[in-house]
């Protein structure tokens, strides 16, 4: 297994996406060890000291008065991973349990968390030897930190929980033995540095925004292909137009679809004596809607990635200011207003693709091509039914993409008493991601037969090359077949991305503005 090495409070999204989507193990630059290992020492002589320290030698929560005797603080440690553990809820997949994991070394490995050096290298140790806690999705909200899952996460490394070891579960123990590990004892301060931060919230958000991103662009080449199978203008799409109004995503989706349809005899066919006059909104404002889209993606990219270098437990320790201070830094509002964004451009890329499709089956609207693009229409149903789930996903989308991040509610005794709702705010973005994969998939389908009914005009090259991928996979609809499996794979091509790879390998647009 690959070994990156990340530098921290300097590792980028692109770095995070490839750990995500490759199962890359990780180490921390050696360079870190020095200041984790001084902060360490800081809180070691806190807990042996008289004076109360939040999480060294006092009680947690509400019981943050209850002082601690120095003997009992191993004690402490671990009861408060054993009684954290309440999860409920669909087990996390491994890649975002991987990713989980290495945003927690990276919080860790700041050096104001007071961890032992040995237990970063433990965590570095299951990411490369493949022991994978079973985490559950549901339990956080937020604040402070997520810490039911994060329990979860910390208790296979002292030897407690469930892991998932070479494609068995085991007890964490057993896992930790069988790839040649020990579980380690806590000490002070360790198990809050564990548990207390935003790495669930962040990992869930980050995989929101890897596939929001795949799926902008994807949402470019469907857009692209049904212009063209409606026989629309490209008029709109003039740089002109965009430079006038300035909005960034905007101009580069604008960008990205002229250089798609660059060379379309379907397009150079209907320039002169096209009675219509202006196309609808959905095939002529696409830069203005989804580029609205993207400069969102793009806002919530920048928060996520200075979360993602962020320390983010409580208390933390100021080493240049000798002290160990209290704060907020494990409240995921950023994280909750950085999924909320992300939902809402996902939400509207999938209603404005969904407009196409419905004006694609529709034969008073699509310029000629049958009804439901079906071939001997009547005996024929064609993408009819396709259509109706592309609706329902959509409708799904809008009320999924409601704010998370206006919802709180007061928790443990009213001590935390505002709590951000990042973890499910950022964990529903699977869904939609999923969901609008769907619909654009579906607009790839009709793109693909209107395209083909508009023979023997031919798309831009590009566009072929992307047909050319599609028809490997999915021949064209000749008369009702059981559709469900057509569906499927056209979700796959479009969030694979392996349409877009046929045409460049570099992005279409980038995650960077």
């Amino acid at each position: 297994m690959h070994t990156v090495t990340l530098t921290p409070g300097a590792v980028t999204l692109k770095e995070l996406e490839s750990i995500y989507r490759e199962g890359l193990a990780v180490e921390i630059d050696r360079s870190a060890r020095p200041a984790i290992e001084e902060a360490a020492r800081r809180v070691q002589r806190a807990a042996s000291g008289t004076d109360a320290v939040y999480g060294v030698n006092t009680g947690f929560g509400k019981l943050a008065s209850v002082k601690i005797a120095p003997e009992d603080t191993a004690t402490l440690q671990r009861n408060l991973i054993l009684s954290h553990c309440c999860g409920v809820g669909e087990e996390l997949d491994e890649a975002t349990v991987r990713l989980i994991m290495t945003l927690k070394l990276l919080s860790l490995a700041r050096g104001a968390s007071g961890v032992r050096w040995d237990i970063l290298q433990l965590i570095e140790a299951c990411l490369a030897r493949g022991v994978t806690p079973v985490i559950p999705s549901q339990g956080s909200v937020g604040a402070s930190g997520d810490l039911a899952p994060l329990a979860h996460m910390t208790a296979v490394l002292i030897g407690e929980g469930e892991a998932f070891y070479k494609g068995e579960r085991f007890a964490g123990s057993e896992a930790l033995s069988r790839a040649g590990l020990e579980p380690v004892a806590l000490g002070p301060k360790e198990g809050l540095g564990l548990i207390n931060g935003t790495q669930v919230s962040t990992a869930f958000a980050l995989v929101g925004l890897f596939g929001a991103m795949r799926l902008a662009e994807a949402s470019l080449l469907t857009a692209s292909l049904s212009t063209d199978a409606i026989m629309g203008s490209t008029a709109p799409l003039l740089p002109e137009i965009h430079a006038l109004r300035g909005h960034r995503g905007q101009i580069d989706t604008a960008r990205a679809m002229r250089n798609l349809m660059a060379g379309s005899e379907i397009r150079e066919s209907h320039r002169d004596g096209d009675t219509r006059v202006q196309d609808p909104y959905c095939i002529r404002c696409q830069p203005q809607v989804v580029g609205a889209c993207v400069d969102l993606i793009r806002m919530a990219a920048g928060t996520l990635e200075i979360e993602a270098n962020a320390a983010t437990d409580n208390p933390l320790v100021l080493i240049d200011e000798d002290r160990i201070v209290s704060g907020g830094n494990f409240h995921a509002e950023p994280v909750a207003f950085a999924a909320d964004q992300i939902a809402l451009a996902l939400s509207e890329i999938g209603a404005i693709a969904q407009r196409r499709v419905a004006l694609m089956v529709d034969p008073t609207l699509s310029f000629d091509l049958p009804p439901f693009l079906a071939k001997n229409p009547g005996l024929n149903s064609g993408l009819m039914i396709a259509e109706v789930t592309t609706a329902a996903l959509m409708s799904e989308n809008k009320h999924l993409a409601n704010p998370c991040s206006t919802d709180s509610t007061p928790t443990s005794a009213n001590q935390e008493d505002h709590v951000s709702m990042a973890a499910h705010g950022a964990r529903r973005l699977r869904q939609m991601t999923d969901n609008l994969a769907h619909i654009l998939g579906v607009e790839l389908l009709c793109a693909a037969m209107g395209i083909d009914y508009r023979a023997p005009l031919k798309t831009s090259p590009s566009l072929q090359s992307a047909l050319a991928r599609l028809r490997r996979d999915i021949p064209p609809l000749e008369d009702d077949r059981f559709m469900a499996p057509d569906l499927k794979k056209a979700a796959c091509l479009i969030s694979s991305r392996a349409l877009i790879d046929d045409i460049s390998p570099n992005p279409l647009i980038a995650l960077e503005a």
